[in-house]
């Protein structure tokens, strides 16, 4: 596979919506597309088309294939779309997985996310962090959010990202994308940087590690809006991963500083929709508030925070993953099946459909 078959492969997978691109020796071209895999009617891969795709994504970067190991980079073709791709090693072979990002930042509205996530864009200080499992809409969400500071406000905002995946349109904003790697050795020196850098708002594309939370954490202190992302699943095990991250002696302090700073946590899952037709997000979203801020102060009174998230839904905007699956269940959105193997609690969503005489 030489370069113009590889990027005609992928103009084909930007142009029929697929996810992502997966190429694997052995293999023809596989394309996900709406969590099923689809293989594409081509040639099966060698190792040396592997090898020259790697060569071309990487570039100076890979300075001897026996010693490689994995990276993650982007790649855009002009006009087409830009790419994340993770190129790694599996039984010394290439391995090459592209993420499709669109080249246009979608909306709130775009991507079917609620309109409650404006009031959280428009903040200005405090921690937002985005939560999922991989691929359910992270970057996405995160995006959507700073594209619509970047065309309502005059901010300076400042993203750090391993790699960079959407670049953003000048608008009312200021934005400065910092690349790790490229621009700077990690999330934490880039957080640190930007607090020196006249910043209305910080995105850390990704908590992975205690250093990083703590940099995010602290950029959240000195008053400026921080996002950021973390795999969880949802709001109370982002608050167990969190609290994980620390020693058990600095546990309360941190549960203080949480209540003191974190203003919000979305959760997301992507539900195949009832007609087929694509995938749409189911949201759990919290809001702190002082029940929740002292609920997350006592150790004894964490396990009552959803049970407030789901009062305080029409007050707050909260919601949880199951009254959102409800939600959409009744507007015809997603089919039963499908919302009872993605609840929380299946039992209770069952209960809640028979209950509306669904």
């Amino acid at each position: 596979m030489n370069r113009r078959k590889f990027e005609s492969l992928l103009k084909l997978a930007v142009e029929e919506g697929v996810t992502d691109v997966i190429l694997a020796v052995g293999e023809p071209p596989i394309f996900r597309y709406h969590n099923s895999l689809m293989e594409v009617k081509s040639e099966f891969l060698e190792a040396h088309d592997t090898e020259l795709i790697a060569r071309l994504l990487l570039q100076y970067r890979l300075e001897d294939p026996t010693t490689f190991t994995a990276m993650d980079i982007t790649y855009e073709i002009a006009d087409v779309g830009r790419f994340r791709a993770s190129i790694f090693k599996q039984r010394t072979l290439f391995r090459i997985i592209l993420r499709v990002i669109p080249i246009e930042i979608r909306s709130f509205a775009d991507l079917n996310l609620p309109l409650d996530l404006i009031n959280i864009a428009e903040l200005r200080r405090g921690l937002v962090l985005v939560t999922g499992a991989t691929g359910q809409g992270k970057s996405t969400t995160l995006s959507a959010i700073i594209e619509h500071i970047n065309r309502t406000r005059k901010a300076h905002i400042i993203t750090i990202e391993d790699p960079i995946e959407f670049t953003y349109q000048k608008a009312r904003g200021l934005i400065t994308q910092r690349e790790v790697s490229e621009d700077i050795p990690d999330y934490k020196t880039a957080l640190k940087q930007a607090l020196r850098q006249s910043p209305d708002v910080i995105m850390a594309a990704e908590v992975r590690d205690a250093e990083t939370f703590e940099a995010v954490l602290t950029a959240a202190e000195t008053g400026h809006l921080t996002l950021s992302a973390i795999h969880t699943t949802d709001a109370q095990r982002t608050f167990t991963r969190i609290l994980g991250f620390y020693p058990q002696q600095e546990r309360q302090s941190l549960r203080e500083r949480l209540a003191s700073n974190l203003v919000a946590i979305i959760s997301l899952r992507l539900l195949m929709k009832k007609d087929g037709e694509g995938r749409i997000p189911v949201v759990e979203m919290l809001r702190m508030n002082g029940v929740i801020a002292e609920c997350l102060r006592n150790h004894d009174r964490i396990q009552e925070i959803h049970s407030h998230m789901e009062r305080g839904r029409d007050y707050y905007g909260m919601r949880t993953f199951d009254q959102d699956i409800v939600t959409l269940y009744e507007k015809g959105v997603i089919d039963k099946s499908t919302a009872l193997l993605a609840a929380t609690h299946p039992t209770g969503v069952e209960r809640a459909i028979a209950f509306n005489g669904q």
